[in-house]
């Protein structure tokens, strides 16, 4: 399956920040939209880098509750990893995997046009395990 597909099966919205706003607003932005990163972009949507509840926990520890009034920029992973729609899902699984990160942007040239995160990836992974298991039950059933 494609990151495209994938991409078909989550709301529209893609969430940003940029890299100018402070921690903080980074925060309230991932609490109020109940998610684990957020893409950091620049004009026309060019994707600069992502800053995640990992990356905030550690600036935390490093720094101290000051870190809240720090720049995004400070604390977000530059440059970070993207994706097309063409790629494949096991791909930006296997990519994920190795690299240890669980959110993906996706770009068509250099503007951003969704996210993918871990937990796409093992859903679409796990439905289809789920449907060849199926069909090796029905072959076996029938055989």
């Amino acid at each position: 399956m494609s990151v495209a597909t994938l991409l078909t099966k989550k709301p529209a919205q893609i969430v940003t920040i940029g890299a100018q706003n402070t921690i903080a607003e980074a925060s309230k932005l991932l609490t109020d939209n109940k998610i684990g990163a957020v893409v950091v972009v620049e004009a026309a949507d060019r994707v600069v880098g992502i800053l995640s509840e990992r990356d905030i926990v550690r600036g935390l520890s490093a720094r101290g509750a000051s870190v809240l009034t720090q720049r995004v920029a400070d604390l977000m992973t530059a440059p970070v990893q993207t994706c097309t729609r063409s790629e494949s899902a096991d791909s930006v699984m296997r990519r994920m995997s190795e690299g240890r990160f669980r959110h993906m942007p996706v770009v068509e040239g250099t503007k951003l046009v969704g996210v993918i995160s871990i937990g796409d990836v093992v859903k679409n992974r796990i439905a289809t395990l789920e449907q060849e298991a199926g069909a090796m039950r029905d072959y076996i059933m029938t055989g």
